[in-house]
């Protein structure tokens, strides 16, 4: 049976790497946006918009920004979602909503409730069968294909109120996935339904050795501890002694490149590195080709319609909150190397909706993207302009120069006499001085942003570094009930949720 399966996709990605790709991601967007409108005209949120109206405009996408206002989580939430999370059908999509999505994301403290359609299933499903058939870009054998495909995500034993179900959206789609891919999927239906991190990582470990992985999908550190844990529970030296043929590392969340270096520690030989930006709200872009700078390819015909808003001063406040006069592109007008927050219109009811993430074109051609940080992770100050891609970079760069590993990284900006300073949070498993960090990050950031080499020579007065064991990163997510799934650490901490690392470290080193 997987012989043949594996066979069948091998062929049909064989056949697809030689169909062309459409070539006008303006013409796909404004058909979705033409579609998205269409179907929701006649919803609380269409009628209240006029998009019947608005259908009629010549340029719909330039009538669209004039007549809808732009939403962050908030504010759609307040005024649209929350009838849906009561059980109301149509208020921004035609249907009851059945699934609501936690969102994971590590800007707000408290979980959102973001809606899951019938119709997102779909795209989820039509998106994740893209990635697979992008495999055509990689030389693979067709045996690959025949092989165990492991997601570590959330339990696919969603909490059921008698009006939807709610849970982590990788355990909605989990529990919704093809049967014909069933056979290939991973840890299963029994100890996909675990709700403790620790008992399905255990589950997970002991089941370890009867499966034959070919791909791992799931956020680095989690992988990683995976990964440490198989090894030690059976005594090899590398996780290929357990998993020989497996292949490529489908990772999201979080850039890789801090963990790249300690996850190769635990392979034999290199794994493909294939990057996703998968969010409670859709499958936005997968990486579908070998690149440096793993640019992700947007998905423009999968129910997503972006607008991308210019990262800086006009369109933001000081705190990453979006002005309401703010200017949003189309997909024809952006530009390469340039920051946007990203703003979507979705087949579930989110519409001009703020999604929290900052990215860059990286290719116009291939309509490829990186993220490279969040509209609330970044700091500025004093006008030092640094994102999480800056941080990450220096961070990398640091590790490498010195020899060491860098996994776990937080930065807060503080008060430093009557002006500011930057207090890193490295964690590190080995003795490193903390001076020596401080000097490579400070003159790496100088180096990577402009903005950041003058501002430390005037308002920026001081970076501080405190050099933790990784468990404490991984310690503070269990106080607040956030192992596994897609929970990440976030770089940047801010307000309450800098106050209450702040004390946890207190008693941590006490």
């Amino acid at each position: 049976m997987a012989a043949i399966l594996g066979s069948i996709i091998k062929r049909t990605i064989d056949i697809r790497g030689k169909i062309p790709h459409w070539k006008n991601p303006y013409k796909l967007q404004v058909k979705q946006l033409r579609k998205l409108l269409t179907k929701a005209q006649n919803t609380a949120f269409g009628q209240h918009y006029k998009f019947d109206r608005i259908l009629l405009e010549d340029d719909i996408i330039k009538a669209y920004q004039k007549n809808v206002k732009i939403y962050d989580y908030s504010s759609i939430y307040k005024e649209w979602w929350h009838r849906s999370l009561k059980g109301e059908a149509y208020v921004c999509w035609p249907e009851q909503i059945k699934y609501f999505a936690l969102s994971s994301g590590t800007s707000e403290a408290s979980s959102k409730y973001i809606p899951v359609t019938k119709d997102m299933l779909k795209n989820f499903k039509k998106g994740s069968i893209r990635q697979m058939l992008a495999m055509a870009h990689y030389d693979l054998p067709k045996e690959h294909f025949q092989k165990g495909f492991l997601a570590i995500g959330g339990s696919t034993a969603l909490d059921f109120n008698g009006t939807y179900y709610e849970g982590d959206l990788s355990g909605i789609t989990a529990a919704n996935i093809p049967t014909w891919f069933q056979h290939f999927y991973k840890p299963g239906k029994q100890i996909s339904k675990y709700k403790d991190w620790d008992t399905k990582l255990s589950e997970i470990v002991k089941a370890a050795k009867d499966w034959d992985i070919g791909i791992i999908v799931g956020v680095p550190a989690w992988v990683q501890i995976l990964m440490e844990k198989i090894i030690e529970h059976y005594k090899v030296k590398t996780i290929h002694d357990i998993w020989p043929n497996l292949r490529i590392y489908v990772h999201a969340g979080v850039s890789i490149a801090p963990y790249m270096k300690s996850i190769s520690k635990l392979t034999r030989f290199p794994l493909i590195f294939s990057d996703t930006y998968l969010a409670s709200e859709g499958l936005i872009a997968f990486q579908e080709r070998p690149n440096v700078e793993q640019g992700m390819r947007m998905l423009l015909d999968a129910g997503l319609f972006y607008e991308f808003v210019p990262f800086n001063e006009s369109n933001f406040d000081g705190d990453g909150n979006i002005r309401p006069e703010a200017q949003a592109l189309c997909i024809k007008e952006v530009e390469e190397g340039k920051e946007y927050a990203l703003l979507l219109s979705s087949c579930s009811g989110a519409w001009r909706y703020l999604i929290g993430d900052v990215v860059k074109f990286t290719s116009l051609e291939h309509s490829e993207i990186v993220i490279t940080g969040r509209t609330k992770h970044f700091l500025s100050l004093c006008g030092e302009h640094l994102s999480v891609e800056n941080m990450s970079k220096a961070i990398s760069f640091t590790a490498e120069q010195m020899g060491i590993e860098i996994n776990e990284f937080a930065v807060a900006g503080i008060p430093h006499g009557n002006l500011f300073a930057h207090h890193w949070y490295i964690g590190s498993n080995v003795k490193v001085s903390a001076d020596a960090l401080r000097e490579k990050i400070d003159e790496h950031l100088k180096v990577i942003n402009d903005d950041y080499r003058v501002e430390r020579s005037s308002a920026l007065k001081e970076v501080i570094v405190t050099v933790l064991p990784d468990d404490a990163f991984i310690d503070f997510l269990a106080s607040k009930g956030k192992l596994g799934s897609a929970h990440k650490f976030p770089r940047v901490m801010k307000g309450k949720q800098l106050e209450e690392w702040q004390e946890f470290i207190k008693k941590y080193q006490a």
